[in-house]
């Protein structure tokens, strides 16, 4: 299985709309996407990742060569592309569409587990909007906080 997807403008644009409260006016351009819909973004001062596991948004390399070069590596492919998670979770046959990515069925975030037991595949488009939404509403919360619940408003735009 591939370890990158890439979409095209419009749809990473589409993506990116409920994490602009992270990104919060910073000239980036969407390069590629991890196939948990982590985003890899040029700016003018370097390679950023948006990591949507953790909910944040970083400068991690100068260039996109010198990005390559690590996602080419064993340590990079697990650490920025979770490369064991998505073999194991194509050898139980989860293989995601053109438009998808894979997904946790319950969001590390909320304390579900990082393992190919809890992937699914989804929409990249709905996955990026529920994880940029999810760590807005967490980002405020102190630590331990307990969520007891979730809700999903079916009338906001996907």
């Amino acid at each position: 299985m591939e370890m990158i997807r890439r979409f095209d403008p419009e749809t990473f644009a589409r993506g990116l709309e409920d994490w602009r409260w992270l990104i919060d006016g910073r000239d980036l351009q969407p390069i590629a996407a991890s196939m948990f819909g982590d985003v890899f973004m040029q700016g003018e001062d370097g390679v950023w990742f948006l990591d949507c596991i953790e909910g944040t948004l970083t400068v991690r390399w100068p260039t996109a060569g010198v990005l390559q070069a690590e996602l080419n590596t064993p340590e990079g492919q697990d650490q920025y592309l979770l490369g064991g998670i998505v073999l194991a979770a194509e050898q139980r046959g989860i293989h995601p569409g053109p438009a998808q990515v894979l997904t946790f069925r319950v969001p590390p975030a909320l304390s579900g587990p990082i393992s190919a037991d809890n992937v699914d595949t989804m929409d990249y488009v709905v996955s990026s909007s529920i994880d940029g939404q999810l760590h807005r509403q967490l980002k405020d919360l102190p630590p331990g906080t307990q969520i007891s619940g979730v809700a999903f408003d079916e009338s906001s735009p996907a």
